[in-house]
C-alpha cells in the first residue's frame, strides 16, 4: 500500500509556473506508475499525466502537452509536476496517483491511490 501527499498548489498570474510534489510513503515506490489529475468545479476529474515506474515513459493529455512536464524522482518517492505557461482553464484541484499496472493508465478507475489533492488557481 502507498500513502499520497501532493503539495506546491497555490494562486498564480495566467502565463506563470507552478511545480507540484507529490510525496509517496512505503519502500516500493519505483514499482509504481504514477499519474496526475485534475478536477475543476462541476466537472469530472480529468487525466492529465502519467510516468512509468523508471520514468522511461510519460504520456500527457492534449491540453497540457508541451506545457506540462511529469517527472520522478524514486530515490525521493516522490513525482513533480511541472506546470508552465499556466490558463486560466488549468484552474482545478489536481490529484496524485499511483497504480501497480506497467503500462500508461489515463483512466481514473486504473490507479489503486490517490493523494488529498492540492487547489491551483490561475487568474486572468
Amino acid at each position: 500500500q502507498v500513502q499520497l501527499v501532493e503539495s506546491g498548489g497555490g494562486l498564480v498570474q495566467a502565463g506563470g509556473s507552478l511545480r507540484l510534489s507529490c510525496a509517496a510513503s512505503g519502500r516500493t515506490f519505483s514499482s509504481y506508475t504514477m499519474g496526475w489529475f485534475r478536477q475543476a468545479p462541476g466537472k469530472e476529474r480529468e487525466f492529465v499525466a502519467t510516468i512509468g515506474r523508471s520514468a522511461g515513459s510519460t504520456y500527457y493529455a492534449d491540453s497540457v502537452k508541451g506545457r506540462f512536464t511529469i517527472s520522478r524522482d524514486n530515490a525521493k518517492n516522490t513525482v513533480y509536476l511541472q506546470m508552465n505557461s499556466l490558463k486560466p482553464e488549468d484552474t482545478a484541484v489536481y490529484y496524485c496517483a499511483a497504480t501497480s499496472r506497467i503500462v500508461a493508465v489515463i483512466t481514473r478507475t486504473g490507479y489503486n491511490y490517490w493523494g488529498q489533492g492540492t487547489q491551483v488557481t490561475v487568474s486572468s
